[in-house]
């Protein structure tokens, strides 16, 4: 895929600013009337540039008042056993994102639970689901910083 030019990316920074935005008004910040910003917002989509249109909540709002970050140990690096921890994570839906990593640790999870006891639940359920050699957990104390929208260049250059 060929690079994004100046309008696309800024449609873009825009879309992670606030989709809710109508497409005039997000033509009007790009310098495009409605119909060509429509029109690349369709073609964004189809390219896979832009993945998803979603809400973001507030998860202390929602209950869930516990982000804890875990880091995991694999036993070893077969297909069959990534298959299988892949399989498991994805039977929770408090396990919010998950990366195959590069150092110390083999994957990084961020989870989000209502409390202590449910967190220790859903470890407790992920380690009898999968064999993992080993298990780090970090507890957030409080997010000071959060955005979903990555540092698109908007400049004109």
């Amino acid at each position: 895929m060929e690079p994004l030019d100046l309008i696309d990316r800024k449609i873009v920074a825009e879309l992670m600013r606030d989709a809710t935005l109508p497409v005039a008004q997000i033509g009007e910040k790009v310098g495009l009337s409605q119909t060509p910003c429509w029109k690349r917002i369709q073609r964004l989509a189809e390219t896979g540039v832009v993945t998803a249109r979603v809400a973001l909540a507030d998860p202390a709002k929602l209950g869930f008042g516990l982000t804890v970050f875990v880091g995991v140990e694999a036993p070893d690096h077969s297909a069959e056993w990534r298959q299988t921890f892949l399989r498991a994570i994805d039977t929770f839906p408090e396990i919010m994102e998950a990366y195959r990593m590069a150092g110390e640790m083999d994957y990084l999870l961020r989870i989000a639970v209502p409390d202590m006891a449910a967190f220790d639940a859903l470890y407790k359920q992920l380690t009898d689901a999968v064999p993992i050699k080993n298990i780090t957990s970090h507890f957030a104390m409080e997010r000071m910083k959060y955005t979903t929208a990555y540092p698109v260049d908007t400049r004109n250059r």
